[in-house]
C-alpha cells in the first residue's frame, strides 16, 4: 500500500541536508518497526521519496514522504508510533492511505508556500518601506535575474512564477482562496522582533521551480540594496499537485491530493 506522510522540520535539524533526512526516517522507521516494503535484489532499501526535499537552512510546516507498506495501523496510531522514536524537531503532523492507483508525490509537486522573515540584528529597511517597495516591485511587468544551475546561467523572467503575495497570514490565505485548506495548521516558523516578513506562493517541481532566496535576491537588486542571503529566514508552510489545466491553476496541498480523482 501507498502512504504519505506529512511532516515539520525545525530547529538546529534545519542545518542537516536531504540525504540525512532520508536516512534518519529509514532509522526512525526500523525503530518503529514499521511494516515498509524493501526493494528486491543484494541491497534492498526502504520504498521511499520525498516530494520536494528541502534545502539547507530552510524550516517548513509540510513537508511530505512517500512510502509502501506492507501493512499499517489506523493513521492516528501510526502518527503516535512514529513520533515516540522521533526527534522533537522533526514531527509528524499526517499519515494517509494513498488509493493504489496514485503518483509519486515527487512527480506531482507544482507550487509551495513559503514565509520569509528578516531575522534580527541585520540593518535592511523600515517595515513600512519595505512593504511598499515589495508591492511595486511584485507590480512590475517584469523580473528578470540572472538564475544560475551547475551547468550554465540564464537570464529569466521570473514574475510568471510568482503566483501569490502578501504581508500577514490572513491576507495570504485569502489571496489564494484557501483559508478553511490551511488556517489552523501549528506553524513551527521562527520568529522576529522587527516584524519584517512577506508570504510567497511560487512554482515549484521539475518543469518550473523558484527558490524564495532568488525572488528576495530580485528584490534587492530592484531596491538597490545588497543581498545578504544569510539575514533572511525562509520557512515553506505547503507544498501542492496542480489539478488544474494549463490555463487555470488549481492547487491542491499534497495531503489531501489523494481524495481527489487523478487521471
Amino acid at each position: 500500500m501507498k502512504v504519505r506522510i506529512k511532516f515539520s522540520k525545525s530547529g538546529p535539524l534545519k542545518f542537516i541536508g536531504h540525504l540525512d533526512v532520508m536516512r534518519y526516517f529509514q532509522k526512525a522507521f526500523r525503530r518503529a518497526e514499521l511494516d515498509v516494503e524493501y526493494s528486491q535484489g543484494y541491497s534492498p532499501h526502504q520504498l521511499m521519496s520525498f516530494a520536494a526535499p528541502l534545502g539547507v537552512g530552510l524550516t517548513s510546516d509540510g513537508e511530505y514522504l512517500d512510502v509502501s507498506m506492507i501493512s499499517c495501523e489506523a493513521p492516528d496510531q501510526m502518527i503516535q508510533k512514529i513520533n515516540d522514536v522521533m526527534n522533537e524537531y522533526i514531527r509528524i503532523v499526517d499519515f494517509k492511505i494513498l488509493p493504489d492507483n496514485s503518483k509519486n508525490a515527487m512527480s506531482i509537486v507544482a507550487g509551495a508556500d513559503y514565509l520569509l522573515s528578516l531575522k534580527d540584528d541585520y540593518d535592511f529597511m523600515d517595515k513600512a518601506v519595505f512593504e511598499q517597495n515589495f508591492t511595486a516591485f511584485f507590480k512590475q511587468e517584469n523580473i528578470t535575474i540572472t538564475k544560475k544551475s551547475k551547468k550554465s546561467e540564464n537570464i529569466v523572467d521570473i514574475k510568471p512564477m510568482i503566483y501569490h503575495i502578501a504581508f500577514e497570514e490572513d491576507k495570504f490565505l485569502e489571496s489564494k482562496g484557501s483559508v478553511s485548506e490551511t488556517k489552523n495548521i501549528q506553524t513551527v516558523a521562527e520568529t522576529y522582533e522587527n516584524g519584517i516578513k512577506v508570504y510567497m506562493q511560487l512554482a515549484t517541481g521539475s518543469v518550473n521551480n523558484l527558490k524564495p532566496e532568488l525572488v528576495m535576491e530580485a528584490f534587492c537588486q530592484y531596491t538597490g540594496v545588497e543581498f545578504k542571503p544569510f539575514a533572511f529566514q525562509v520557512h515553506r508552510l505547503e507544498v501542492y499537485a496542480d489539478l488544474g489545466d494549463e490555463i487555470n491553476r488549481k492547487l491542491i496541498p499534497l495531503d489531501r491530493f489523494g481524495s481527489y480523482h487523478e487521471s
